[in-house]
């Protein structure tokens, strides 16, 4: 598998915010997110070859009893599912953060899906029709909440983004209390100025907010 980096650090994002975890963050992506925070797993995939062997050596070797898959797109990476069911041996608790956009049997204790809303699509005509053609599928996301233990997390722009997240949370008979609001940014000062509004339509619509807690305390860099 391509591995863009292995880390052990604290899980920033979504309900399991806070929580001591080793990340294995793979490289590739079906999509390319116009506010992407990881480019170098999209935009210019870059990593290298591990055998899965080596992947779980490492994660053993860092001591956290809960690790992230995540990319990228991890649920399009070869050898995905072995590599999870052989996490599960080891008595891990999994999360595999996706798009929702590919399902793999994978194993997975929390499956955080982030649906792509309409501000994610680029301007970059090589990529804006298959971003946009992608991003959202309905048959796929409604399998993985159906098998899975879940989260959905939306990354939130502007407020009228709040009427695609409400449509889809519609239309898939989403639990709101598992729906998920995060600002996006890649600086505390981006992030505290959406997170003021957004943490307002999360208290009058029953949804939960998350911060950015990794860019908040180390700023948007690699390896936290």
């Amino acid at each position: 598998m391509k591995i863009a980096e292995l880390f052990y650090s604290i899980q920033g994002e979504g309900s399991l915010v806070g929580v001591p975890s080793v990340f294995i963050r793979t490289s590739g992506c079906n999509l390319r997110c116009a506010w992407c925070d990881t480019p170098y797993t999209s935009w210019q995939p870059e990593g290298t070859d591990l055998e899965l062997d080596r992947i779980l050596d490492e994660v053993a070797a860092l001591g956290a009893r809960h690790v992230v898959v995540t990319g990228g797109e991890p649920m399009i990476a070869p050898e995905i599912v072995a590599l999870t069911w052989r996490l599960r041996t080891r008595g891990m608790h999994i999360t595999v953060e996706t798009a929702g956009t590919v399902f793999a049997p994978v194993a997975c204790d929390l499956m955080s899906i982030s649906p792509k809303l309409a501000n994610s699509t680029p301007d970059d005509p090589r990529w804006s029709g298959q971003h946009e053609r992608l991003r959202i599928q309905p048959a796929v996301l409604a399998e993985l909440m159906a098998r899975y233990e879940y989260q959905l997390k939306f990354v939130i722009e502007r407020p009228d983004d709040l009427d695609e997240v409400r449509a889809l949370v519609g239309q898939l008979s989403a639990d709101r209390e598992r729906v998920i609001l995060m600002p996006e940014g890649a600086d505390s000062e981006r992030l505290r100025e959406r997170g003021v509004w957004l943490a307002e339509v999360c208290k009058e619509e029953g949804f939960r907010y998350s911060p950015r807690l990794h860019v908040d305390l180390w700023g948007n860099r690699r390896g936290v």
